[in-house]
């Protein structure tokens, strides 16, 4: 569920760029479909392969505000795991109004060669039914005030009485959370989806209450800083800081590693911090492609005791514009970590 709290930090700048010359006249010779289907696919060795795809309606409020999207998703695992989500992203009152909500359900089977760094192998069947919101508010400039709530009931189980004794031993145990808190965000970037210059900011907290029926009380903080030049012909260089600090969470709620080419959860500590630099290059209007590599540490005294605490990685990918007005892609892309972890991704739009 935190991932899934941690995945909504976002928002987009009131005015959506100008689109490409080259697409204007495509675009006034036939009415634009306010409808977006993407396929997704995703393998790794320690994630299995995953595929689904996306569904999104496409809606304009008002003509200051950005797109809205009004969708839903289903991915299917090799692991015979699945998960469906309904979501949606809105932008009124000439960008004024910003909200964000998520609903997610699913039944998740996951299978770790060596979890949290123990060397033990282990075999969970995780059931997952989540809810999460956002409402922000622009005060002034490019600034927003806002709110968030939350509500998980996350379930492990060990698949077998062996793997229920060694998640007893290591104190992982699933926990029902829910949870409100404040967001403080700065976003100046030309586009949510495809920016090319300005900068995004956002500050925000949870504090996970047991009086609002959630299992355990505790505090996460989130934030995530990034910014965007453009260069060359179409080109953009970006750049993202990312800090997720908790206090007093159990071991399933710490913060993990959350680069691509690491599973989400396979290394945990109460703090993580993370860099990463990204090169977009523009091929056409069109096509691009992106060369990325980054860095994440953990710190804190960790659930299991972690034979490292930094963890690099790289990799590229290519992209393809399927919405050059609305400034939509849909990207593959191939990224490296520590020894097996890597993974293959295709997915709507750009990591971060």
């Amino acid at each position: 569920m935190l991932m899934i709290a941690a995945a909504m930090c976002g928002s987009a700048h009131a005015q959506q760029p100008a689109p490409d010359a080259q697409a204007q006249p495509a675009a006034a010779e036939k009415p634009r479909s306010p409808w977006l289907l993407v396929p997704m696919f995703s393998s790794s060795p320690k994630l299995g392969t995953a595929i689904g795809g996306l569904g999104a309606y496409m809606h304009m409020f008002d003509p200051n505000s950005r797109v809205s999207l009004f969708g839903a998703s289903y991915r299917y695992t090799s692991t015979h795991s699945q998960i469906f989500s309904a979501f949606a992203r809105t932008s009124s009152g000439n960008d004024h109004h910003r909200i964000i909500a998520l609903t997610a359900f699913g039944h998740i089977e996951n299978d770790y060669d060596d979890y949290l760094g123990t060397g033990q192998p282990l075999k969970t069947s995780d059931e997952l039914k989540a809810a999460a919101g956002r409402y922000l508010y622009r005060v002034k400039g490019d600034w927003f005030l806002g709110g968030q709530a939350t509500a998980a009931n996350y379930q492990v189980l060990g698949s077998t009485p062996e793997d229920d004794l060694a998640l007893e031993t290591l104190g992982v145990k699933g926990f029902a959370s829910a949870g409100l808190g404040a967001t403080v965000m700065h976003d100046s970037r030309d586009n949510e989806d495809m920016a090319t210059k300005g900068w995004f900011l956002n500050v925000n907290n949870i504090a996970y209450l047991e009086s609002l029926g959630g299992s355990a009380s505790f505090d996460a903080y989130r934030i995530d800083l990034r910014m965007f030049w453009n260069h060359g012909k179409g080109h953009v260089l970006a750049v993202r800081q990312y800090n997720w600090l908790t206090s007093d969470a159990p071991s399933a709620a710490q913060s993990t590693v959350t680069l691509r080419g690491y599973k989400q959860g396979q290394y945990l500590s109460p703090y993580t911090s993370s860099f990463e630099i990204e090169e977009r290059v523009s091929f056409n209007p069109r096509w691009g492609a992106t060369l990325f590599a980054g860095t994440a540490k953990l710190y804190g005294e960790a659930p299991v005791p972690l034979d490292r605490t930094t963890y690099p990685m790289f990799g590229a990918g290519l992209h393809f514009v399927l919405k050059p007005v609305q400034r939509m892609n849909i990207n593959l892309e191939y990224a490296q970590g520590l020894e097996d972890n890597r993974g293959v991704y295709l997915k709507l739009g750009y990591a971060w």
